[in-house]
C-alpha cells in the first residue's frame, strides 16, 4: 500500500465519520458535503425511501424529528479503490431515543460508490442494508 492508498483510506474513513455526526446532529449542510449533487440515496431497507439529495435531506428532516438522539457507530469499513472511484461496505450500529424516553436499535450495513472530486472524496451512491431491529414499536 503505498501512501496515496493510506491517504485515500484516511479521507474516506473521514467521509464515513461526517456522515454519522451529519445524521446525528441533524446537520443537513454536512450531510450535503458527503455527497455528490447528483447523488442517490437509498433507506428503504429501513423502512423508508430512495431519493436523491434534496428530497432526502427534506425526508430525514422531517423523520428524524420523532428522536431526541441518534448515535450512528460505523465500523469494519472496507475500502476497495481503483483510480478516481471506490467502493465501501461498513457496517452500523444505531441506537435511537425517541422522545417518550424509549430506545430503538438497529444494525447492519452502508455501500457507499465513492467517487474523488476537486473537494474530496463523495459519495454517489448509497444504499443502507438493514440487518435487524430491536426494540421497534409493532
Amino acid at each position: 500500500m503505498d501512501l496515496e492508498e493510506v491517504s485515500d483510506r484516511i479521507d474516506i474513513t473521514d467521509l464515513l465519520t461526517r456522515y454519522a455526526r451529519a445524521v446525528d446532529r441533524k446537520d443537513w449542510e454536512l450531510y450535503r458535503t458527503v455527497f455528490t449533487p447528483d447523488a442517490h440515496i437509498d433507506y428503504t431497507s429501513a423502512g423508508g425511501v430512495a431519493a436523491g439529495l434534496d428530497e432526502m435531506c427534506d425526508w430525514l428532516d422531517k423523520s428524524l424529528a420523532m428522536f431526541d438522539s441518534t448515535q450512528h457507530l460505523i465500523a469494519n469499513i472496507d475500502v476497495s479503490i481503483d483510480d478516481d472511484t471506490a467502493e465501501v461496505e461498513a457496517m452500523f450500529h444505531n441506537p435511537l431515543k425517541l422522545t417518550d424516553g424509549s430506545v430503538w436499535f438497529t444494525g447492519g450495513w452502508y455501500h457507499h460508490q465513492l467517487v474523488r472530486t476537486a473537494d474530496g472524496w463523495r459519495s454517489r451512491k448509497l444504499t443502507e442494508e438493514s440487518s435487524w431491529f430491536h426494540g421497534v414499536p409493532t
